[in-house]
């Protein structure tokens, strides 16, 4: 009895890449017609039959990849990981989920896991620029797609949103409607959409010929609910405080209402609130949240159809650097309500 028949076998008899085989096996609908009859017709002639127990034998998982986020606890997260779950299972592969809590040694750790486990592809979202937890990836021969971080990097994918633009939508609206004491609750400026968050936010100012005066910027450790908190409770303890503010996401907004709604301050006669991100709870809150609408599912599909093709066919895989644009939603807690006109 012959050895069996490999997928090498198969390319060789085909005259085509390793990489079509697989394409062919797991992702038929990204070859090109005629080129996916040959190889299966190549398949039927010698009798190849696709061993997964082997392959994932070899592997140590079974067509993994791994997926490192900021906070699973953040619905938007959970919706971009809802979209890469999708879009790797129609195509055989299985996902693991780390959560770094915006932590770089915990990233680190979960890096070196997932190398370990021999993942195909890693999608992430670095805590930090530098990229290092991304470059040891590469080095171990990891296909890595950037996740809601944008780069120009020529050997890396990358799939965001322009932060920038979404922070310049939001102070943009704000602005029109009349507010003039904006405040922008933010993250860490280590972290990336932070800070482009808070650029966008300036430029619009400058845009509208205001003086910078009136944006101030107020610094929380965790872009989260309990940060919001904390945050509305220090405008609260001003004697001038804000008429508007910005949140860099939708948790820290949605902690701002609440304890600005529990103090009784009326929302936004007295003080508007816009979010990021526009989570399903923003328009579900006790006072609707405008906020910058991302499409997170879109994203997660996007970033995982990205680096399934650099594993099925790294040779020939064109690196690519997706860019979403942002859209604002307007909702109550933002509107100027209309005040109804007197009778002559």
């Amino acid at each position: 009895m012959g050895s069996p028949v490999s997928i090498r076998d198969v390319a060789t008899r085909a005259k085509v890449s390793v990489g079509t085989v697989s394409n062919v096996l797991n992702r038929p609908e990204v070859v090109a017609p005629a080129t996916r009859e040959r190889v299966l017709g190549a398949i039927t002639e010698l009798g190849f039959v696709r061993n997964d127990a082997a392959r994932q034998l070899r592997s140590g998982t079974p067509r993994a990849i791994g997926l490192v986020v900021l906070d699973v606890g953040n619905p938007f997260f959970t919706d971009v990981a809802r979209g890469v779950e999708d879009t790797a299972s129609e195509a055989g592969h299985a996902v693991i989920l780390c959560n770094s809590d915006e932590s770089a040694r915990r990233e680190a750790r979960h890096v070196e896991l997932l190398a370990e486990q021999r993942v195909h592809g890693v999608l992430i979202t670095p805590v930090d620029t530098d990229l290092a937890a991304v470059r040891r990836l590469r080095d171990r021969g990891i296909s890595v797609v950037l996740l809601d971080h944008p780069t120009d990097e020529p050997d890396l994918c990358s799939v965001a949103v322009d932060d920038r633009q979404g922070g310049e939508l939001a102070v943009t609206h704000l602005l029109a409607e009349g507010y003039q004491r904006i405040v922008m609750v933010n993250g860490p400026a280590r972290i990336h959409q932070a800070r482009q968050r808070h650029r966008g936010a300036v430029d619009a100012v400058r845009k509208a010929g205001r003086s910078r005066a009136v944006l101030e910027e107020l610094v929380v450790p965790a872009l989260n609910v309990a940060s919001g908190q904390r945050a509305a409770e220090r405008l609260l303890a001003r004697s001038t405080r804000p008429d508007a503010v910005f949140c860099a996401n939708d948790l820290l907004a949605l902690g701002v209402l609440q304890v600005l709604v529990r103090a009784g301050v009326r929302v936004p006669e007295e003080m508007a609130v816009v979010g990021y991100d526009d989570i399903d709870f923003a328009a579900a809150a006790a006072v609707p949240l405008t906020s910058v609408r991302q499409p997170r599912q879109q994203i997660g599909r996007t970033a995982a159809e990205l680096v399934i093709a650099e594993t099925m066919s790294p040779a020939e895989h064109e690196h690519r650097h997706v860019l979403f644009a942002p859209e604002l939603v307007v909702r109550e807690s933002s509107r100027r309500p209309v005040r109804p006109r007197r009778g002559r």
